[in-house]
């Protein structure tokens, strides 16, 4: 028995938080790419998109996840809730990794501590829709109303 709700009456809401996390990392990412032009592909330099540190490659990163939220949201059918939870964590490590190369030559990303925090949050996001946008049958939302009573 999983331990995330089925059918939550607010999954339509987080279904759409969701999406909209998605939309925000496609803007970015194209307004990164639109910036960065002509630079490296893992440039570090002081391309600023947002008030947050990018360069073209973090930029396509941005508009593949967020190209793949909005896809996973526009099919629904739990199919977005597996797609939100997985991404949440590769973005929670990529967060991490940025923040912990923040100021080295490892930095291939161009991160900048505003970057690293918009893109935890938006990771802690994704999980949030992904762990209450379940949807399932009747017998399942019974099962787990039963469980949640459980002391």
């Amino acid at each position: 028995m999983s331990h995330t709700p089925v059918n939550h009456p607010a999954r339509p809401i987080y279904r759409a938080i969701g999406g909209l996390t998605g939309l925000y990392l496609v803007v970015f990412g194209v307004l990164g790419i639109i910036a960065s032009t002509g630079n490296e592909i893992l440039a570090q330099d002081d391309t600023k998109i947002l008030g947050q540190g990018t360069n073209l490659g973090f930029s396509l990163l941005s508009v593949l996840v967020g190209a793949i939220v909005l896809v996973g949201t526009a099919l629904g059918r739990n199919i977005d809730v597996v797609i939100n939870q997985w991404l949440a964590y590769a973005l929670m490590v990529v967060s991490l990794a940025g923040l912990a190369f923040i100021r080295t030559d490892a930095n291939i990303f161009n991160f900048s501590i505003i970057t690293v925090m918009v893109v935890m949050t938006a990771a802690l996001v994704l999980l949030m829709a992904g762990m209450y946008g379940k949807v399932g049958t009747d017998e399942e939302s019974e099962a787990w109303q039963k469980a949640r009573l459980v002391l």
